[in-house]
This record gives structure tokens, C-alpha cells and sequence, in this order.
């Protein structure tokens, strides 16, 4: 596959599910896997599965063994782990900003929270789970200065598009955004919302209804 074609959004996060789960199964020391039963890790079906692997070059596995799962990993690494990728800034040290950058830390995940921004003056300054917090009128310095392509929004609502205004214009391309609130942004800016009540109430939904269905 030509690395300049555009892979779409859900496949990347398929990627990702995939990933995962063949890490697990390499330290249980498995080496090989059939379409069908990873699709069964991942919750999806055998044909997307190849379907996924097919777009990033993966050729069928062997008829006897299935894929081979350093290969996988191998294929899908390549994909997901840009070396090009920066760092990232978190706008917000509020409690979901706090637990990110915890989590962040905790995990040494590549690319890693590289900056906080605030504007709470008792927070700016401080070293924050092992991030340090800046104001937001140094965030263009320190995007150019610590390589950072990469965005976190942990803000009010009312504030999410002035605080998306300033990354951009500090040059971050990609954004995700945990504020309920649609951004604008240029068409070479990336945006993925992540809204918790909308998945609490989706989750609630299904509970209420297979609950329903086993009575």
C-alpha cells in the first residue's frame, strides 16, 4: 500500500482494537491467529477484518496457520506509530484534565502530554503528573518549542472554540476534544469528539434493552 493514501477514521481505530489484542495474545505466546478469530476478539466479522488488513498490505494468511501475529503487529505498527507524530498539549487542568495527564503518564504512551495549559493562575507554573502547566498566552511558544502537533481540550463548553482557535493557530493539526461542544476548524485540522454523557446514555439505552429482552 502507497503510505500517502488516506486510511479512513473507523479502520484506524479498528487498527488499533486489532493491536491491542494481538499484543495479549504475543505474551501469552500465541504466534499465529485465523481472520475469524481475531474478528471475534474485536467484535467485528471475519470479512472486515481482512477487509482492514487488506488496506494496509496485509496478503491472506497461510490456509494452515492463519496470520502470523509478529507480522500483524509488524504492519499495523507501521501504521500507527508515526514517527512523525508530535507531541501534545492538554487545554484545561481541570479533574478530567488531571486524570488524562495521570493516565498519560502512567501508560508512557508515544506521543505523550508534552504541556498543560491553564489559566487558573494556582495551577500555572506547577509540575502537574509530571507535566508541567503553562498560561495560555506561551502556548504558541512552547507548541513550536516542544514539537507539539497534537491537542487535548478538557474545557467548558463556552470556552472550547477560543481555546481550538489558539492550537490551531500555534500550529496543532490534529484534536480531540472532550468539551460538549462542535468545533470549527480548517479543513487540515482533525477533530474527534469524545462526549461521556452521549455514550453514558447510549450505554444506558442498550442495558435498559437487553435487560428488557432477557425478561
Amino acid at each position: 500500500m502507497k503510505r500517502e493514501e488516506k486510511i479512513p477514521a473507523r479502520t484506524i481505530e479498528r487498527l488499533a482494537i486489532y493491536r491491542r489484542q494481538l499484543l495479549e495474545l504475543k505474551s501469552n505466546r500465541l504466534s499465529h491467529i485465523y481472520s475469524h478469530q481475531l474478528a471475534e476478539l474485536a467484535n467485528n466479522t471475519p470479512a472486515q477484518v481482512r477487509r482492514d488488513l487488506m488496506i494496509i498490505g496485509c496478503s491472506g494468511g497461510n490456509p494452515k496457520q492463519g496470520y502470523g501475529i509478529d507480522y500483524l503487529l509488524n504492519s499495523i505498527n507501521s501504521i500507527l506509530d508515526n514517527d512523525k507524530a508530535g507531541q501534545i498539549a492538554l487545554v484545561g487542568v481541570g479533574d478530567l484534565g488531571k486524570a488524562i495527564l495521570s493516565y498519560s503518564n502512567y501508560q508512557r504512551s508515544t506521543p505523550s502530554v508534552a504541556a498543560a495549559f491553564d489559566i487558573d493562575e494556582e495551577k500555572i507554573g506547577k509540575v502537574i503528573a509530571s507535566c508541567k502547566c503553562y498560561p495560555l498566552s506561551e502556548m504558541k511558544t512552547k507548541v513550536k518549542e516542544l514539537g507539539i502537533t497534537l491537542g487535548i481540550i478538557t474545557v467548558p463548553s463556552v470556552y472550547a472554540q477560543k481555546v481550538t482557535d489558539k492550537l490551531v493557530s500555534a500550529g496543532v493539526t490534529g484534536i480531540l476534544n472532550f468539551a460538549p461542544a462542535t468545533l470549527r476548524v480548517p479543513n487540515n485540522v482533525f477533530v474527534e469528539r469524545i462526549d461521556i454523557t452521549m455514550e453514558i446514555e447510549k450505554v444506558a439505552y442498550f442495558a435498559n434493552e437487553y435487560s428488557r429482552l432477557g425478561k
